[in-house]
């Protein structure tokens, strides 16, 4: 396996930092990953060494206020820059991923494509097969969410609001934070030596790792929970989401426990909608008693050969 980085300016003039990772031979495809929020792309490069071993290019770039796209990687970089998303929020930061697979299409023009999006990364990933599915030989949600009621979306937009007159448009919002995240712990709240992160996956040497990387779990300004209520918004309407082509293989994953998800709820509802709306090939498998991060844990040998014989059979 050889493991390469790039960057390529986008159309907001924000230089997008870029992981790619490929086979030594015989490449039979590629991925385009989209990591989530308050984390960066590094952290998927497991996940892409499983994929190349099996021929799989994986691509996987840090959006917009995340990871190298804003800043170094340390602590002293992120004040003023974690989860500043740019002069066009959540449309800019979907835009540069659609410039990535132009890159992907321009490096590889006889390969397939496959886009995998997890948590944050999976609700632009719902947003880009609305607008450019055609492109793609299949997506992959992972961690996902399908369903935001319209009364936390006005809330949650007001409250961001009051928080940006207070603290400016750049500072962390420990307010929005509390309220996004909060809940999300309470199952486990009560575990030994519980952090706040105990969601994300049952490995405890995950989680730490989690907690020890300064670039993950950080706190993001108030723009960021508008953008990200916004782009639900949009990504929830009908007549968005009848415009992801019919023919476009869809495969849902998540924890029966991951709370994004509302322990697999609204990704149901999610599944049962695309199946509505005609699209042909919707598939899903949920694990028992897993929680957010599957390619973290502690059943993700499983996870990985399940999402390769997926990959595989829609080649």
């Amino acid at each position: 396996m050889k493991s390469s980085t790039f960057k390529f300016t986008d159309q907001d003039g924000i230089e997008i930092f870029v992981y790619k990772w490929e086979p030594d031979e015989n490449p039979k495809g590629c991925i385009q990953i989209s990591h989530g929020m308050a984390e960066h792309a590094k952290r998927y490069t497991q996940l892409a060494e499983k994929l190349c071993d099996v021929g799989y290019i994986c691509y996987a770039n840090d959006h917009h206020g995340h990871g190298m796209t804003a800043g170094d990687l340390t602590e002293s970089t992120l004040e003023g820059n974690a989860g500043v998303l740019g002069p066009n929020g959540g449309e800019g930061t979907v835009k540069s991923m659609k410039m990535l697979t132009d890159i992907i299409k321009k490096e590889n023009p006889n390969l397939p494509i496959f886009l995998f999006g997890h948590s944050w990364g999976s609700f632009m990933a719902q947003d880009y097969i609305q607008r450019w599915g055609s492109e793609l030989k299949g997506c992959i949600l992972s961690g996902t969410n399908g369903k935001m009621r319209a009364l936390v979306i006005r809330g949650g937009k007001m409250i961001a609001k009051g928080e940006i007159k207070k603290l400016g448009p750049t500072a962390p919002s420990e307010k929005m934070t509390k309220l996004t995240f909060g809940p999300y712990n309470s199952l486990w709240k009560d575990e030994e030596n519980a952090t706040d992160f105990e969601w994300l996956t049952r490995d405890k040497s995950e989680v730490q790792k989690y907690i020890d990387d300064p670039w993950s779990g950080f706190m993001c300004p108030a723009p960021f929970y508008i953008e990200m209520l916004n782009g639900f918004e949009r990504i929830f309407k009908k007549e968005n989401e009848q415009k992801i082509p019919k023919d476009l293989p869809i495969y849902c994953i998540a924890g029966s426990l991951d709370p994004v998800g509302n322990q697999t709820r609204t990704i149901t509802t999610l599944i049962k909608r695309y199946k509505k709306y005609g699209i042909k090939d919707v598939s899903y498998k949920f694990y028992p008693d897993a929680r957010h991060e599957l390619f973290n844990e502690i059943n993700r040998e499983e996870v990985f050969q399940d999402l390769i014989e997926w990959l595989n059979s829609h080649l």
